[in-house]
């Protein structure tokens, strides 16, 4: 089908579930910074164990093609080394890419492992990156450190990166966090195009892959059959002297601190002047009369987050915890029997993984009741219009818009204005499931 590059899932080749000694009859030996260039489809004899990596570099060979993939390594250590694992060897989580003519470019040892016991974490975290006549640079990393500064981020603002290959075995956990939301919102954040290949094991949540630019994506995601699907498409290379939305973020942040005259419009096209509103938490202004719809407390994605019921067709909502607020305007030409809610939470997240997370969240509940608020929910009908922002404390804001069926779809604004993040949506393609601002503050982590 002409592709230039092919990105294959993480575990693809040795599966899961083993343990530091089960696993070592897979695993191959790759020098790590190797001098000199290998090709291990031509030059097999020049180191025992290599078995997975020939194989690979004579497929990236014979089909004329850079290639991505993810295998278990393994590398001697010395007893004097103090992290030197008892039995003699680290192992390690690792990516290979290839050339089209076979050659090894980089190898990339996983940093953030998430429960494999049979891996080591590398002493140092690795900034991975491969040249290619197609597209320039392509930084590499793997699964769970999309969550995380070391190395995925810095590595794509050290060395200015543009595309990202991605492999990845990610369980999906709804609201916030299904695969192919967060590719997504990692993508437009950063302004990189990201192959992201998820292995396809709907048993175990394991789903959504996708390729994603800034501002456009061509997903599978199928909980249903057991089947994959091999995902062609042709996107625009991100030159590099295109300012980051990071970066105008960071700008924005400086050049905002003025205050500003309170902007009554609610038109989401409008330049829009939030005010810091001085009202209760949770009051809505409707029609003149007012009325609080009660906060309360759910849990979701293991968080205790405070919620406020979105409830009628159209008002203005505040929620607050610690030191973020969220706000929402909103208005719906339907009523539906669906209950949506908008929640905020400002803390650690501790379950699965420990990071500082600053949330802003309109979600659809999986019922009626407000104790079904943070469930999963994969289908929605009601159509939404929105504006959600928050006075965010970090650059590094992550936006989520899922639609009904695991769909992705695109807000017509967001950025920072007057030192908050906003998101905007006119109209979505099909019923809300969540639109929400995902804040990292890597440095609470």
């Amino acid at each position: 089908q002409g592709a230039q590059i092919i990105v294959f899932p993480e575990d693809g080749i040795h599966g899961f579930n083993f343990t530091r000694s089960s696993i070592y009859p897979y695993l191959d030996f790759v020098p790590h910074s190797h001098s000199g260039k290998w090709n291990p489809c031509r030059e097999p004899y020049l180191f025992n164990d290599t078995e997975v990596v020939q194989r690979l570099s004579c497929m990236a060979l014979k089909n004329k093609i850079f290639l991505v993939a993810n295998l278990g390594t393994k590398q001697p250590c010395e007893r004097s080394d103090p992290r030197c694992p008892s039995d003699g060897r680290y192992q390690f989580n690792t990516n290979v890419a290839f050339a089209a003519d076979g050659m090894l470019l980089a190898t990339y040892r996983k940093h953030n492992l998430y429960f494999e016991y049979a891996f080591d974490t590398p002493p140092e975290p690795d900034y991975a990156f491969f040249d290619t006549p197609f597209a320039g640079k392509f930084g590499m990393f793997t699964c769970f450190d999309i969550l995380f500064f070391e190395p995925a981020v810095n590595l794509i603002r050290q060395y200015n990166l543009k595309q990202i290959v991605y492999p990845t075995a990610w369980m999906n956990q709804l609201p916030l966090l299904s695969a192919v939301e967060f590719q997504q919102a990692f993508a437009t954040a950063f302004n990189v195009n990201i192959l992201a290949a998820n292995i396809h094991h709907p048993t175990l949540g394991m789903t959504g892959s996708g390729i994603y630019t800034p501002v456009k994506s061509f997903i599978y995601h199928n909980m249903e059959s057991y089947g994959g699907k091999l995902i062609v498409a042709e996107i625009p290379v991100i030159t590099t002297d295109y300012k980051t939305n990071l970066e105008s973020n960071e700008r924005f942040r400086e050049n905002l601190h003025d205050s500003c005259r309170t902007s009554t419009s609610t038109s989401l096209d409008d330049e829009v002047c939030f005010k810091e509103q001085e009202e209760t938490p949770g009051r809505v202004s409707e029609k003149g009369k007012e009325q609080s719809p009660p906060s309360f407390y759910a849990e979701m994605m293991y968080d205790n987050f405070t919620f406020v019921p979105v409830w009628g067709e159209k008002g203005e909502l505040q929620i607050c915890a610690n030191t973020l607020c969220c706000y929402l305007n909103y208005q719906r030409a339907v009523l539906t029997d669906e209950l949506y809610a908008l929640g905020v939470f400002d803390g650690l997240h501790t379950v699965h993984g420990t990071y500082y997370v600053q949330a802003c969240a309109l979600v659809k509940c999986g019922g009626l009741s407000f104790s079904t608020c943070g469930q999963e929910v994969t289908d929605a009908t009601a159509l939404i219009d929105f504006q959600l922002w928050g006075n965010m404390s970090t650059p590094y804001i992550f936006p989520l818009l899922l639609t009904s069926g695991i769909t992705l779809d695109f807000a017509d604004h967001m950025g920072w204005k007057n030192n908050h993040y906003f998101l905007s949506k006119n109209r979505t393609s099909s019923g809300l499931l969540t639109a929400a601002l995902y804040g990292r503050w890597y440095e609470k982590d």
